[in-house]
Order: C-alpha cells, then sequence, then structure tokens
C-alpha cells in the first residue's frame, strides 16, 4: 500500500495506486536510459475522482526529479469546441520560450502551416489542409522532442480534448516507435462519441494496456483515514468512511478534509454525520458550501466557470462585475473552500492565466448550477469581454454558440469572421460549428445565401454530402453575386464528384450554363461540364462529347483560363482517344504561358480543382513527353508539401508522380511514390477515385518489376476489383487487373476482363493503346485458342498506334505483333519493335523488346543490351527472363 504522511492530500491520492506509481518509474526510467530508444504511451482510464490526475502530478514529480523535462496540458468539459486547445497548452510554453527565429529553424518547413494552429504565427493566405496541420503539428512535437530529451507529455481528461487535438494525439501516437519520449494520458470511459471517440480508440490501442483505475477497497480506505486523522481513528468510523464515498479516492480525500475542519471526533460514535459531510462536498452540498462564502465569491465561481479553463483574474472580474482588489479576495475564498486554486500576484501583478478548479467535477458543478437563463446571459457577456480584450472572434465563438438566437446580424458578423479565422489555421469542424450557430440566428435575408455558401465551402473536404446540401440551398436563395453563384455551382459539382454522384454533378453545371450569357463565366462553366464528361468511367455520355468540346475549342487561343481549361480538355480527351500525338502536345502546350501554368491555375489555386491539371500532366504523359509529365507532377508534390497539404491532393501528386517514374520505366522509384500515395489515400479513406488510382498505379508497377505475388496480396488486400468507381482512373483499371490475372495464372479470368476492357473502351471510344493496354494484352493471351482474333486485335493495335504516332504506342504494337509470329518474320518485327522503343522515353518497354528480340534472334549482344537495361529499370522479372535465355544459348 502507497504510505501518505498525514494531512499531505496529494500523496492520498496514490493509495492502492503502487502498480500503477511503479509503471511510471518504469516507463521514465526506459526513456531516460537511451535517447535511440522508442517512445511509449501509457493511458490512465477511471471515473472522475479515482485519482487520475494525481497519477499525472507523481508522473511529474518522478519525470522532474530523474532530469526529464515535462510538458503537460488539460481539456475541459466547457472548451471542447475551442479548436487546438490542449495541443496549444502543451507546446506554447516551450515555443513561447524560443526566439522567433529559433523556433523557425526547430519547426523548418512546418512553422508556416503549423505555427497559426499553434497561436505562434499568423495565418497565410491560402486555407491550409486540416490534415497537413495536422502532420505539421506531429513534425513540430517530434523535433522539439529530439531537442529536449528526455521529454515526458502529460495530458488529463483527454476525454474533453477537442477534436482537433485528439486527431494530432492519435496520428502521434502511431509514430512513436521512431522517437524516445514518453506519453501519460489520463482519461474517463466512455463519454464521448463519433469521431472524438474513435480517435481516443485510436490512441488507446497504439498504448501499453490501457490501466483501468478502481475504487479504494474497505483496508486503503481505513489505511487513509488513519493517515489523514491519526491512528485513534476506530474501525467502525473507517468503514463508514469507505461506504459514503464508495472508495472515491477524490471524495475520500474531500471527506477527511471535512472531518478535519469540523474536528469531528473518528470515532463509532460519529460516524452517522459523514454522510452529511460527504454531500457539503459535492453537488448541491458543494454548491450551498460556495453559497456560503457569500454572493460575491458565488459570482465569481460562476464566472470562473463560464470562462473554464484558462482563467484569467482580470477577465473573471471583469464577467463578474467586480474590481480587481475584490476579485482577488474572491479567489482566496474560493481557495481556501478547496474549489479555487489560489491566486498570486507574481512580480506585483497578477498573471494572465491564473486560476482552475480544484477539480473538474466542482468546476462541473458550479458551472451546472448557475441558472440557464444567467448562464446564457453571462456566455454573451464573456463573448464580448474576450473580444474587447483583444482575442479576436475565434476565442468569442465557443460563448457565442451558448447563446440563444436572437435575430442579432451583428452576432451573425461575428460567428462568419470566427468561422474565417478557425478555417484560416485548418480547423473547419469549429468553422462549420460556427457557421450552423450563424444560420440559427437567423441571417439576414440578403445574407442567408452567403452564410450557406461559406458553410458548404467549409465543410467541402470534410463532409461533401453535408456540402451539397449547403451549397444548393445557396443557390435557391437569392444574395449570391455572379462570381459567388458560379464558385457555388463548381462547388457544388465538385462535392457530388466526391460523393459519387458525377451525373448530376454534370446536371447541375448544364443548368447553370443555359440561364447564363455567353462570357467569362458561362465558359467556365462549359469547361466545367466537359471536365467531368471527361473523367466519367459510363458508357452514357460518348457520344458527341468530343465533337461538342472540339467544336467550342475552334475558338479559343488561350486568352485566360476558362480557355486555357478548354485547350487542356481537349488535349486530354484527344490523348484518350489517340488521336495524333503531336496535336496532343500542341494542344496542351497552347495552354501554358511561356511554357508554365498560368497565374491562377496553380496546383494549389482553388478555382478550378486539381482533376485539372492531372489530366494535363497525363496527356503529356501517353503522348511520350514525360519530361514535361514528370516535371509538372514533381511541381505538384512540392507545392503540396509546401502548402502542408498532405491529404487527398498530396496522395494524388504522388500517384501520378509514380505514373510519371513507371512511364520512363524508373519502376523502383515508381513503387516508392506510389506506396506512399496508398499510405495517403488509406487516411482519406477507401472507396473515393484518388484511391484507386494509388492501388491501381502500385499493382502495374509491380507487375512490370516481376513482383507478381506481391501484386496480388496488394490486390486482394484493397478490394482492387469490380465494381470500379464512377471516374476514369489512369492506368485503365480493367486492363491492369486482366493483366494481373494472366500473370497470376488465372487465363480465363483475365480474359474476361480484359474483354470487359475492350467493351468499355469501345463505348467511350478511348483507343489509346498505351493508355489501356487491353488490345495487345488480349491478343497474347488468345493467341493460341483463337490465333484468327489474336492476329485481329493485334492488327488493329498496330494501327490505332500508327494514328497516334509514338514511338511506345507503335513499339508496343509491333512487341505484340512480334508475339503472335514465329521464325523470321518474329525476328524482323521484334527488331522493329526494338527501333522504335530505343527512341520512346520508356525504358521499361525498350528493356523488354530488346529481351524479346535476343530470344527471337537468339542473340547474346542483344539479350545482355535488354538484361542492363532490365537491371537500370528494376524489372526484376525481366532480368531473370534474360537470364534464363542467355543460360540457354
Amino acid at each position: 500500500m502507497t504510505e501518505a504522511r498525514p494531512g499531505v492530500v496529494a500523496s492520498a491520492s496514490l493509495w492502492e495506486r503502487d502498480e500503477e506509481v511503479a509503471t511510471l518509474e518504469e516507463a521514465i526510467a526506459a526513456l531516460r536510459a537511451d535517447s535511440a530508444s522508442s517512445g511509449s504511451l501509457l493511458v490512465f482510464s477511471g471515473e472522475a475522482g479515482l485519482g487520475k490526475t494525481a497519477l499525472l502530478a507523481e508522473a511529474r514529480r518522478i519525470a522532474e526529479s530523474s532530469g526529464c523535462a515535462v510538458w503537460s496540458a488539460r481539456g475541459g468539459e466547457t472548451v471542447t469546441s475551442v479548436p487546438f486547445n490542449v495541443v496549444r497548452q502543451l507546446l506554447q510554453p516551450a515555443l513561447v520560450s524560443l526566439m522567433p527565429e529559433e523556433a523557425r529553424e526547430y519547426l523548418g518547413d512546418w512553422y508556416d502551416i503549423a505555427g497559426p494552429a499553434l497561436g505562434i504565427t499568423e495565418p497565410g493566405e491560402r486555407q491550409p489542409d486540416p490534415q497537413g496541420v495536422c502532420d505539421g503539428l506531429v513534425a513540430a512535437v517530434r523535433r522539439l522532442a529530439k531537442r529536449e530529451w528526455p521529454l515526458v507529455l502529460l495530458i488529463d481528461d483527454a476525454h474533453w480534448a477537442d477534436q482537433e487535438t485528439l486527431r494530432w494525439l492519435a496520428a502521434f501516437a502511431e509514430r512513436l516507435d521512431d522517437l524516445s519520449v514518453l506519453v501519460v494520458v489520463a482519461r474517463r470511459p466512455g463519454g464521448v462519441s463519433g469521431e472524438s471517440a474513435r480517435l481516443l480508440d485510436v490512441v488507446a490501442a497504439a498504448a501499453r494496456p490501457v490501466a483501468t483505475l478502481s475504487a479504494l477497497t474497505p483496508a486503503a480506505a481505513e489505511g487513509l483515514t488513519r493517515a489523514t486523522l491519526g491512528e485513534h481513528a476506530d474501525a467502525p468510523f473507517c468503514r463508514e468512511v469507505w461506504a459514503v464515498t464508495g472508495g472515491n479516492p477524490y471524495e475520500t480525500v474531500e471527506l477527511l478534509a471535512k472531518v478535519q475542519d469540523s474536528e469531528l471526533e473518528p470515532a463509532e460514535g460519529s460516524a452517522a454525520e459523514l454522510r452529511d459531510l460527504n454531500r457539503s462536498a459535492r453537488g448541491r452540498g458543494l454548491v450551498a458550501r460556495r453559497e456560503g462564502l457569500g454572493i460575491d465569491a458565488t459570482r465569481f465561481a460562476w464566472a470562473a466557470a463560464i470562462l473554464g479553463t484558462g482563467i484569467s483574474l482580470d477577465l473573471a472580474a471583469q464577467l463578474a462585475g467586480m474590481q480587481s482588489d475584490e476579485a482577488l479576495r474572491c479567489a482566496e475564498l474560493l481557495g481556501a473552500a478547496r474549489i479555487l486554486t489560489g491566486a498570486e500576484p507574481a512580480n506585483g501583478q497578477v498573471a494572465e492565466s491564473e486560476l482552475e478548479f480544484v477539480h473538474p467535477l466542482i468546476a462541473t458543478a458550479v458551472y451546472r448550477s448557475i441558472p440557464d437563463a444567467l448562464r446564457t446571459a453571462m456566455h454573451g457577456q464573456a463573448a464580448w469581454a474576450v473580444t474587447e480584450s483583444g482575442r479576436g472572434a475565434a476565442a468569442a465563438s465557443r460563448h457565442l454558440l451558448e447563446v440563444h438566437p436572437d435575430d442579432d446580424p451583428e452576432l451573425v458578423e461575428q460567428m462568419r469572421e470566427a468561422a474565417r479565422e478557425h478555417l484560416a489555421v485548418g480547423a473547419p469542424d469549429a468553422a462549420r460549428r460556427c457557421l450552423e450557430r450563424a444560420l440559427a440566428e437567423p441571417p439576414l435575408p440578403d445574407v442567408h445565401a452567403r452564410v450557406l455558401y461559406e458553410l458548404g465551402c467549409a465543410t467541402l473536404l470534410t463532409a461533401p454530402s453535408t456540402t451539397i446540401g449547403h451549397l444548393r440551398a445557396a443557390l435557391e436563395r437569392p444574395g449570391l453575386e455572379d462570381a459567388m453563384r458560379v464558385d457555388a455551382v463548381f462547388r457544388l459539382s465538385q462535392a457530388l464528384l466526391h460523393n459519387d454522384q458525377l451525373d448530376e454533378a454534370v446536371r447541375t453545371v448544364d443548368e447553370e450554363v443555359a440561364r447564363l450569357e455567353p462570357g467569362p463565366a458561362r465558359m467556365r462553366l462549359q469547361a466545367v461540364h466537359y471536365m467531368w464528361e471527361g473523367i466519367h468511367a459510363g458508357e452514357e455520355r460518348a457520344s458527341g462529347h468530343s465533337l461538342g468540346l472540339a467544336e467550342l475549342v475552334g475558338t479559343c487561343t488561350g486568352r485566360d483560363n476558362s480557355e486555357r481549361a478548354l485547350l487542356i480538355l481537349r488535349g486530354f480527351d484527344a490523348m484518350t482517344r489517340g488521336e495524333n500525338a503531336e496535336e496532343v502536345v500542341e494542344l496542351c502546350d497552347r495552354a501554358l504561358v511561356n511554357g508554365r501554368l498560368a497565374p491562377g491555375l496553380g496546383w494549389t489555386d482553388t478555382e478550378w480543382g486539381v482533376e485539372l491539371l492531372l489530366m494535363l500532366g497525363s496527356a503529356y504523359a501517353y503522348a511520350d513527353r514525360l519530361d514535361r509529365a514528370e516535371s509538372l507532377f514533381s511541381e505538384a508534390l512540392h507545392a503540396y508539401v509546401k502548402a502542408g497539404w498532405s491529404g487527398g491532393h498530396l496522395s494524388l501528386a504522388n500517384a501520378y508522380l509514380g505514373l510519371a517514374h513507371r512511364r520512363r520505366g524508373r519502376l523502383a522509384d515508381a513503387e516508392h511514390y506510389q506506396r506512399e500515395s496508398l499510405r495517403l489515400a488509406e487516411r482519406v479513406g477507401r472507396g473515393l477515385p484518388l484511391y484507386w488510382s494509388a492501388t491501381c498505379g502500385l499493382i502495374d508497377t509491380l507487375l512490370a518489376r516481376g513482383h507478381v505475388q506481391e501484386a496480388a496480396e496488394i490486390a486482394e488486400r484493397y478490394g482492387f476489383a469490380p465494381p470500379y468507381p464512377s471516374t476514369i482512373v489512369l492506368p485503365d483499371t480493367r486492363s491492369v487487373r486482366g493483366r494481373l490475372l494472366l500473370a497470376a495464372g488465372r487465363t480465363k479470368d483475365g480474359i474476361n476482363e480484359l474483354e470487359a476492357a475492350e467493351k468499355a473502351a469501345a463505348a467511350r471510344g478511348h483507343h489509346n493503346t498505351v493508355l489501356a493496354p487491353w488490345a495487345v494484352d488480349l491478343a497474347r493471351a488468345l493467341a493460341t485458342e483463337d490465333p484468327a482474333r489474336a492476329a485481329a486485335l493485334a492488327s488493329d493495335a498496330r494501327r490505332q498506334a500508327e494514328r497516334f504516332g509514338t514511338d511506345t504506342a507503335i513499339g508496343e504494337a509491333l512487341r505484340c505483333a512480334a508475339a503472335l509470329e514465329s521464325g523470321q518474320r518474329a525476328v524482323r518485327l521484334a527488331g522493329q519493335a526494338v527501333t522504335f522503343l530505343e527512341a520512346s522515353p520508356c525504358q521499361y518497354e525498350h528493356a523488354a523488346a530488346r529481351v524479346e528480340y535476343g530470344i527471337a534472334a537468339r542473340s547474346v549482344s542483344e539479350l545482355n543490351k535488354g538484361l542492363t537495361l532490365a537491371r537500370s529499370c528494376g524489372a526484376d522479372g525481366l532480368v531473370a527472363k534474360a537470364g534464363e535465355a542467355l543460360a540457354s544459348l
């Protein structure tokens, strides 16, 4: 049993916590032993009053006495809506102690991304990606932890932490393997739901087995009673202490303190009075005790409860309507009554944030004791006081969320401003809450549509289905000016696209186009129409799409971004249809300004979205202009990393840069980027088009490398099978899956899949044999059982390749033709394939052609050339094939 000196409340809370204290001592010793050791996470779970906070205090004592740095933070029941509240508590003291240039040095590129969320720098012009901010916070703590080793992080009342902090904590907990830091978390079981509950589960899963605290045993309550009141406390009295408190350590300590205050004799004859004393320590008894201190102390306690955490004495005094000296007197009274911590002046002045409730149970009891109408009014006054103190609309918004709707235009504007501030630091959920509250006011008619529009923009990344409703409602109301209305239509169509409602996205755009007069706005939406049609994987819109787009582009010179967008779309469409590659490149080049993306068409610009530029890079990639494609996708990756966009955008950038490397034949590099893309896509969510891009690209690369079993495992693990997404995926999903099935020996299934790819391509008019190589793979698969059809497929593929005109397309068609022949005709066709693919930028295909030519011609020289190329590509299967052929000669 943990020993305690009589009257020492802090250690009294550690009775029967020997095992937990030993765990802390062991973890801190392991942390100090080796700066290269893995980090660890401890979670203590228990109902209110079971000693979680006392354990964290003991962790601090042990850590500091062992020479560790300790940072701590605490969640609060009334401030769960304040984004980054807990992580700011944790990091700000360390960061503000640094000079600005030191903080920038330690945080590096993450300074501008995570700095605004931490409140140490102003937000930038662009709205940050929430996932990027989370990653920035992870990086910030990791870098600071290395500087401060050995470091212990303490987080109390994690069940009341804000969602943004929990997202960071969950991400950080999963990356402790290579960082020597100890994280200790205390929380109550249950009490939260939704995303917060999920994130807390992630944290628990990353911890050692969660330590669940239990109530004191009767023997412990007896020992604690005697340690506090003296050994003369008799057994019946001690048993009654345990009975009335249920063994709750906090209630036991409070009850014994009341026994001491009342000078009650700890004997059996006094035991009957314990229940009344215990009631005075909590609930209505606590309220009565507080009221006994006087109306001023009550008013001050209410003000403190309204403010919640980080309670400024001056702000509480202002809210309670009293002078500073009077407020200080009330704080001292409440401190003596063990309701608030004592307020001590420092250097003749009161510290900015020095008050807190002794225990969350007390804070809750005081807050709930405020009459409902008065509590609402005090939140309104607190919002005004916070705003007047210069802390901004976002800081005041948590109070305004508690104010009843009252047709107040000023409140609407305050909440709109708060939402903008939340978005600027990467907290869209907090922005959503503010805008929803603004709608409840409600806004004036001429503002209502704009609030709905802002709400739709705030939820676009996190809740596409919710966004759809908000933006539709905004468009149904008057008040959106032309430019804003067009943007709302575009964003609505994006949300429909992300919600897998592509047909509806196109219809929405078309309806708005019909009501617009000719001009830039109409042309922008016409371009959006063709963009969504261009990535539609269905068959319904194949007819007339290309003709309509070509007709519209015929009038474009590239003078503005709407025309440039149309040129890109026409180039992409021509590429997928297998039209002349030189014309494809010419169209794409006309969309650039001096060879670069035009202002407003950059990767992080939001007017058009990422899809358009991915189409531009893809058109270059499959038209054999891989230098331009790689440059564009590398620019995307750099732009998203710099801006902290580490969600879906960064996943796509990695996927398409991997595609460029795959096309070039740098298979190991391609695999690296595609695996990173898949990792990022997992965080965004399965089933989205970007998830398919990552999976399909990786499987295609693994097949090229000859890693068939690994490709099959990836396909199984990530559900790479029908039904396919409604948007097209590059490379073509059916072609890649058909190739996988053939490589795995499932010939019949592979043929069926490739025939499905043939049907889909014919319906959409996609005749690019490199983009969707189903024809050459199907021809090879049918060579034995249906040679006539195989020959027809190979002939048609060659005709389509010559129409497109790239060295890669023609070379691949010749490789296929050679595979269907024998003797000197096979040698001649294989040699022609080598000639074309040698001029192609696609080295893997060149290597394959060399090896096949060497085998057909029985040429050691050609096989050695192919072997060298295959090794440089990282094509292990091709290396093995060339080696076996050489060994047989």
